[in-house]
């Protein structure tokens, strides 16, 4: 089945090929008989042109000035001898022929039809000198006059249908060579038809054989997983179909492979957001007891600046559900959660946040710095014989944001490590034993989620101590406002 319809394509390129060479043998005729049909209209214009011409001449020569004689001579009267509408006639037809004369030609009669209202002035003089009752010989005059202008105008005319005979000369010369030039260029398109039949009938073969292939290797990419990839248009009717149809399917896998990353992002965001709603409740009570205690030893400064830190943790914490705050906010966050923690471990606990002031404004992912606070405190220092120092820096670099959480605490070794870059490798969102927070993993996952970056967070650690860091993309308010409304 396949073969008959392979044979079947190559039989319909060879008759359109076929048709191809007969349309290229049609075209010189059709184009000789719109030349032939165009210089046999402008033949027809110019006969007709000089016929209204010719036609004109009587009325100038004859009627106008026999009528201007006959009002001097009392046989007839301006009203009824209808001499102005003649004129008007004339001079109307006169502006006509001259619209639809070419340039080279029109001179003859623009002056024609000026003259004509030479004539016609004579012909007001005739009037002036009845209506002011003159000798019959001034007005005699004048009808002279109007001969003299209308064998002018005569003249004029004359000259214009000469013109119009020149003219239509040249185009019957011009035909002529119309005629040779194409019967030429019929018999070479003839010869080289015959001459490139046989070529181009081979040539047939390997037009269809391509786009088959081409069809082949562009299946076996997209089964390959290359979903962009595009077929081009075929020549092939009974391949254009199929083209088509494999073109649509790797849109469609393509679509559907997006919007399931797309729904499974959204989906690990709310995992995450969820998880970010899991503060570890023990570490609410023990402030809230702390507070307590302040208050009942009468600390009223202390009870003021632990209920300001725990009030601008929470308030941080949520920030209206947004995920995106200033890297000022950011630092209030864990100003707060170590001022509450040293409380608490005053003893074993020191800290430093070393983030310049002019990084204030700038927007990152929020509680990216405050978990890794708190795994350095509960999995380095608190764990301590003696207690240690946590730094928290921050800086810009060009177009990067760069945050590092450095402690003083026991470290991990290379096994501990090692097992830690697996589990952020894999990505797996948990929480952290122990912790009460999200984890090293998470906060992991989070920035390579948000920030579309391959790699998150750098631990190195040994004996003295550990260091998590980071660097992100800044990120302007409206990419941000941009990508939620995608992803909303």
């Amino acid at each position: 089945m396949g073969k008959i319809k392979k044979e079947k394509s190559i039989l319909g390129q060879i008759s359109d090929l076929s048709h191809k060479l007969v349309f290229m043998l049609v075209i010189p005729i059709i184009i000789s008989l719109v030349l032939m049909l165009v210089y046999a209209w402008k033949y027809h214009s110019s006969i007709v042109r000089m016929e209204t011409i010719a036609n004109l001449k009587n009325a100038v020569t004859e009627e106008i000035p026999g009528k201007a004689w006959n009002i001097v001579s009392g046989r007839d009267t301006f009203s009824n001898s209808g001499i102005y509408a003649q004129i008007h006639e004339v001079e109307d037809t006169i502006e006509s022929i001259t619209e639809q004369t070419g340039e080279e030609n029109r001179l003859s009669l623009i002056v024609a039809n000026r003259t004509m209202d030479t004539l016609e002035n004579y012909v007001d003089k005739i009037r002036d000198n009845i209506n002011e009752e003159r000798p019959v010989v001034e007005s005699e005059a004048v009808v002279s006059e109007v001969r003299d202008v209308a064998g002018l105008i005569d003249s004029m005319l004359n000259e214009y249908i000469a013109q119009e005979i020149d003219s239509t000369a040249k185009m019957s010369v011009g035909l002529n060579i119309v005629i040779i030039a194409t019967a030429v260029v019929e018999f070479l398109i003839v010869l080289a038809a015959l001459l490139m039949r046989n070529y181009y009938v081979n040539k047939t073969g390997h037009s269809v054989r391509e786009p088959i292939e081409r069809l082949e290797e562009a299946a076996e990419r997209i089964a390959e997983g290359s979903l962009d990839e595009k077929l081009g248009e075929t020549e092939i009717s009974e391949l254009r179909n199929l083209t088509t149809q494999v073109n649509i399917m790797a849109d469609r896998l393509k679509t559907m492979m997006e919007k399931s990353n797309k729904d499974a992002k959204s989906l690990r965001k709310a995992e995450l957001r969820t998880l970010q709603a899991q503060i570890n409740p023990h570490f609410l009570y023990n402030t809230l007891d702390a507070i307590i205690w302040k208050a009942e030893a009468g600390e009223k400064e202390e009870v003021i600046q632990l209920t300001r830190a725990l009030s601008d943790f929470f308030r941080i914490s949520l920030s209206s559900g947004a995920d995106w705050i200033t890297v000022s906010q950011e630092k209030k966050h864990i100003e707060g959660y170590l001022k509450i923690q040293q409380t608490r471990y005053r003893d074993i606990l020191d800290y430093e946040i070393d983030i310049p002031d002019e990084m204030g404004e700038i927007y990152m992912l929020k509680l990216l710095l405050q978990p890794l606070v708190e795994n350095a405190l509960y999995h380095g220092i608190k764990i301590k014989r003696g207690g240690g120092k946590i730094l928290v820096s921050g800086r810009t670099d060009g177009d990067d944001l760069v945050f590092s959480v450095k402690d003083t605490g026991i470290g991990m070794n290379a096994e501990q490590l090692q097992e830690l870059n697996d589990r952020m490798r894999i990505g797996q969102p948990t929480v952290s034993e122990g912790s009460g927070g999200f984890g090293l993993v998470n906060v992991n996952l989070r920035i390579r989620l948000y920030y579309n970056v391959a790699t998150g967070l750098k631990i190195e650690s040994s004996a003295e101590g550990t260091e998590v860091s980071f660097r992100v993309p800044r990120r302007t308010r409206e990419e941000i406002y941009e990508d939620e409304s995608i992803s909303g």
